[in-house]
C-alpha cells in the first residue's frame, strides 16, 4: 500500500484491495500498547494506520481503498463518511440497521461495533482502511480494548441474522464502495470475480 501510494502519478487509476488476515492484532499511530490486554500467540503489529488497536483475522473482510482524493474531489472527513454509508448500505441489503458514531468512527448496530475504520492520506491518496466483521471467532476482541474502548462489544454479521459466508457480502460491499465514489469496477487477473 505505501509502494502504491508513493508510487502513484496523477493518473494512477484507483484501487480496491480486499483480502483476509491472518489472525493480527494492530496498533495504529495512536495506538497505546496497555490496550492490548493479552495477546496470547497473536502477533501485536504497529502500523502506519491512524486510530488504536483492533484484531484482523479469518471471517472478516478487510478492504484497503487506495483512492486519489483530490480526483475525486473528496476530503478527509467526507471520506470517511461515505466509506461508513457503504458499510451501513451493506448492512442494510440483509435488514441490519447500521449507525455512525460522532467522534467514534466505524459502524455500530446497537451497541456493538461491526466494522472499524483505521486510514491514512498521504499526498491526497488513501490507504489502510476498514475492517468488516463477517462470520469471524470475536474471542480475540476480549484480549483487547478495541479501538481503545475498555468494554466495548464488538458483533459480526453472522451474529446479526445476516450471512456467514465472505462470498456473500464481498460483491455487495464492493458495489456500494465503488458507488460512493463513483468508481467502476474491473477485476484485475488472478482476482476473484466480483459477482
Amino acid at each position: 500500500m505505501q509502494r502504491f501510494t508513493d508510487a502513484r502519478g496523477e493518473d494512477t487509476v484507483d484501487e480496491l484491495w480486499m483480502v483476509e488476515h491472518e489472525p493480527v492484532f494492530t496498533l495504529g499511530q495512536a495506538g497505546k500498547p496497555e490496550h492490548v490486554l493479552a495477546p496470547g500467540g497473536i502477533p501485536v503489529l504497529h502500523v502506519d494506520r491512524g486510530g488504536q488497536v483492533t484484531y484482523h483475522g479469518p471471517g472478516q473482510i478487510v478492504l484497503y481503498p487506495l483512492l486519489d482524493l483530490r480526483r475525486i474531489g473528496v476530503g478527509v472527513r467526507e471520506y470517511v463518511c461515505r466509506i461508513e454509508q457503504a458499510i451501513i448500505d451493506t448492512l442494510a441489503e440483509w435488514n441490519i440497521g447500521g449507525e455512525r458514531r460522532e467522534g467514534a468512527p466505524g459502524v455500530y448496530v446497537g451497541e456493538a461495533k461491526v466494522a472499524a475504520l483505521g486510514i491514512r492520506v498521504r499526498r491526497g491518496c488513501t490507504f489502510h482502511g476498514l475492517a468488516f466483521n463477517i462470520g469471524m471467532d470475536l474471542e480475540p476482541f476480549h484480549r483487547i480494548n478495541p479501538c481503545g474502548y475498555q468494554g466495548l462489544r464488538v458483533t459480526s454479521m453472522q451474529d446479526l441474522g445476516g450471512p456467514s459466508s465472505m462470498e456473500a457480502v464481498k460483491p455487495a460491499l464492493l458495489a456500494q464502495v465503488a458507488g460512493q465514489f463513483g468508481l467502476e469496477l474491473h477485476a484485475q487477473p488472478g482476482s476473484p470475480d466480483l459477482g
